[in-house]
């Protein structure tokens, strides 16, 4: 399994359509809004490093509205919570 984190900066005004366009792709598995310098946070996790870099050198150059990317390729984890309970609210 190959994991990254893809920050992303999206033009003016397109920040829901591009986030929804991306959660729609094969190989990423969450898309976050934030605020800061990045606009998205997108996870990536795919089968092998050559998945990886189709996804992010081909299908999400294909996503319209997106200006700027910078991916960080995971290279250990360092733990093993499930996303979904860290990013909980406990609600």
């Amino acid at each position: 399994m190959q994991s990254a984190v893809i920050l992303i900066d999206v033009e003016k005004g397109q920040i829901n359509a591009v986030a929804q366009r991306l959660a729609e792709l094969e190989g990423i598995s969450e898309v976050f809004s934030t605020c800061g310098r990045y606009d998205l946070v997108a996870i990536a996790r795919t089968r092998d490093f050559e998945s990886l870099a189709q996804l992010v050198t081909e299908r999400l150059m294909e996503v319209k509205g997106i200006r700027e990317t910078e991916t960080l390729n995971a290279m250990q984890v360092h733990s093993r919570h499930d996303l979904e309970t860290m990013f909980s609210l406990g609600w």
